[in-house]
């Protein structure tokens, strides 16, 4: 309680300190995952679910064979960007620049792109899938009266890739099935904390992007072993109940101190498929994520546009790490499925469906990140799309 009220005072007692590092880390965000509240830890079925628990790669259902993902280009984007961005470029004075960080001051926007490849089995023996991904995400806010030329535009932002190998093996015991997984990642990344001025954001000869690397270029890399178990104690139930728990990132990922570092989380997670009526398949579950609250919120100081320092709080945020989702599979056949999703993630609501037309896929979720904590509501309402080749 003593650090959410030192970290409500630090937020408000000066226009030169900004918390934009609120957002718990992760590495990649399935829609499919999203829309049911980002609850996976004891559900799986998916090859992204390696980034949840690898567990839940024995999840994958046998009869699809190879599961190939040779494309997943996905899209995020907060709400409001686009008028956002419009509003930044279209600025040509000091005064119209500080208008525009006025209008926007304590809004939090995002854009993100990814492609996520893989090829997965689950046989007899053992589930396994082998991974790629590249990703991009983009963090930034208005910030007006922090730096004597009347504003800046404050961003945390990387680029990353990686490779992800995971596998995961069933055994049957006297208490239940026990799924037992572990996966491997490489991540390589280069992150830009920092902030661009007035008269940064108004010189045309150079993009912001090229700014930020200029100036702000952090490249860091590592590796991270990531191990899980579900339990499925009663074979035969009607709920067919089933508990997660996972430790991600064990080992140093090499990029703690800069934007996109990956704390050592443990999490849970618990689920119910009861079998119903008209209903393909239908998901009920709930995780509870950081249980040791590992995840920190930054603080950063931008008394000055040529230094950024920055100071790393706990917070212990309840619901900040609480996830509810339904999923309900309406139609699954050869040629054509969709899945309906719906769940509550850091107290807000999500949404999202799924489609898949042959080897063609689409999914759609709307989801709500807090980057603040406690009494410090930043919400940032987020909408993603994603369209993918796979079978």
């Amino acid at each position: 309680m003593k650090k959410k009220i030192i970290l409500s005072a630090l937020l408000g007692a000066t226009t030169s300190l900004m918390a934009l590092g609120g957002e718990h880390a992760y590495l990649y965000k399935d829609p499919r995952i999203m829309g049911m509240g980002g609850a996976n830890v004891a559900v799986g079925g998916y090859s992204t679910s390696i980034f949840s628990n690898p567990a839940g790669l024995a999840q994958i259902e046998k009869n699809h064979g190879f599961v190939v993902d040779i494309l997943g280009l996905g899209v995020a984007a907060s709400s409001g960007i686009s008028d956002f961005l419009d509003d930044i470029d279209g600025a040509e004075t000091d005064s119209q620049m500080t208008e525009v960080l006025q209008k926007y001051a304590g809004e939090h926007f995002h854009v993100g792109v990814d492609n996520y490849m893989a090829v997965s089995k689950n046989s007899d023996a053992f589930a396994w899938s082998v991974g790629l991904l590249v990703a991009a995400d983009v963090n930034m806010m208005a910030h007006p009266n922090g730096s004597t030329n009347g504003g800046l535009l404050v961003t945390s932002s990387r680029a990353y890739a990686g490779v992800l190998l995971g596998a995961a093996k069933p055994y049957e015991t006297d208490y239940g099935r026990i799924d037992v997984g572990m996966s491997l990642k490489f991540i390589s990344q280069n992150s830009y904390e920092g902030s661009l001025g007035i008269s940064e954001l108004l010189d045309d000869e150079e993009d912001l992007g090229q700014k930020l690397q200029d100036k702000y270029e952090k490249s860091s890399s590592g590796f991270g072993l990531d191990l899980g178990v579900t339990w499925y104690p009663f074979a035969d139930n009607y709920w067919n109940p089933a508990f997660g728990m996972s430790i991600l990132n064990i080992g140093s990922m090499g990029m703690d101190d800069n934007f996109g570092g990956q704390p050592l989380t443990v999490n849970i997670g618990a689920s119910v498929t009861p079998e119903v009526a008209f209903v393909n398949k239908l998901v009920l579950a709930i995780d509870y994520v950081d249980m040791f609250n590992a995840n920190s919120v930054r603080i950063y100081d931008f008394s000055t546009n040529d230094e950024v320092t920055f100071t790393d709080y706990s917070e212990a945020d309840f619901m900040k790490r609480i996830r509810l989702g339904a999923s309900a599979r309406l139609i699954d056949n050869s040629y054509f499925a969709t899945t309906v999703n719906l769940g509550m993630y850091q107290a807000a609501y999500t949404a999202g469906v799924d489609l898949q037309l042959t080897v063609l896929k689409l999914n759609f979720a709307t989801y709500a990140e807090q980057v603040g904590t406690g009494s410090v509501d930043i919400s940032d309402r987020r909408y993603m799309v994603q369209l993918g080749i796979g079978w």
